[in-house]
């Protein structure tokens, strides 16, 4: 068998691995579909409905990519990936680790090539280590950070969907106290989603529930995933109006027919219905992902162009 060498969070009954998570999405698309929300496949940047001419857009200063996306080739050649995506038309990054150097080795290369890290995603220790997570914002300061999300959660030790609320009540304390350190040392920190978060509960509610309702709206924002929180079976419009002004951050991925990834245009997901709703929201970036670029059979060239597609397509999309 294959060893997960993924990274994970933490190490006690909790700490889950992002190719775990990936085994775990169980929603179909079809039921997605037919809750009617779900845009037909387009070919090309959508635009608003006719007589109504779109005029809105994504800022492309707010278009970012998560470096994951392209992981194979940065470890590969740093210099070489970071200038792609520069030509691409990327002004900023987020990172996802330093690609085996350090914060100011990466800080670096990202000059070097013209980009800006201005988000990471950086698990909080478990169980929270204040010095430990120190230095994490350390290094986030020097690579120039604004933002830093915790990545990923929702897995026991068995692989299974977490159904414990004192779990995510657990998290939910630690978020925060994350959230003050983060506060202090100039960085608004974050919670990213995947689909396990709105998994029912014992007792009922949703993890996601629990972290909006016990977190600190000045200490915690969420950057919600738009593909996982399709899985999840939630409509992020329905999340931006019950959370106003707290989903600063979000991350862009299409969704197939078959509830697999597509390159951004090429699935069912309306982006423009959704980012019409983007000031209600409070977002500040538009994160550009493809969690399975470069995983076979995707080959790393795949992966450049999945980060070009998304690129493309936000930048000319208008709603």
């Amino acid at each position: 068998m294959e060893q997960d060498s993924t990274p994970k969070v933490g190490d006690g009954p909790t700490a889950v691995s992002r190719r775990g998570l990936l085994r775990a999405a169980g929603v179909s698309a079809g039921a997605l579909g037919a809750a009617g929300l779900l845009a037909a496949p387009a070919t090309a940047a959508p635009t608003a409905p006719a007589g109504r001419p779109g005029r809105r857009r994504v800022p492309p200063d707010q278009i970012s990519i998560q470096l994951y996306t392209l992981r194979d080739q940065l470890a590969a050649d740093l210099p070489g990936t970071l200038a792609a995506l520069r030509r691409i038309g990327y002004r900023r990054v987020e990172h996802a680790g330093f690609v085996g150097r350090t914060a100011a080795e990466f800080r670096a290369a990202l000059d070097e090539a013209g980009l800006r890290a201005t988000s990471g995603h950086a698990a909080i220790p478990q169980p929270f280590d204040a010095d430990a997570w120190r230095r994490t914002l350390a290094d986030a300061t020097v690579v120039g950070c604004r933002y830093l999300a915790h990545p990923w959660f929702g897995l026991d030790a068995n692989g299974q969907p977490i159904r414990d609320p004192k779990v995510y009540q657990d998290l939910a304390r630690d978020l925060n106290r994350a959230g003050e350190l983060a506060a202090r040392a100039g960085i608004r920190f974050g919670y990213h989603n995947h689909q396990l978060e709105f998994v029912p509960l014992t007792g009922g509610g949703t993890g996601f529930g629990i972290l909006a309702e016990r977190t600190d709206p000045k200490l915690v924002h969420f950057e919600l995933d738009l593909f996982w929180t399709w899985r999840g079976a939630h409509d992020p419009v329905d999340l931006f109006r019950a959370h106003r002004g707290r989903i600063r951050q979000v991350h862009v991925k299409d969704l197939d027919a078959d509830g697999n990834f597509a390159d951004l245009g090429d699935g069912l997901i309306d982006f423009g219905r959704i980012f019409a709703q983007a000031r209600e929201a409070g977002i500040e970036e538009y994160i550009v992902e493809r969690d399975d670029a470069g995983t076979p059979p995707r080959t790393p060239a795949d992966a450049l162009e999945s980060a070009r597609a998304g690129f493309t397509y936000l930048n000319a999309l208008r709603y």
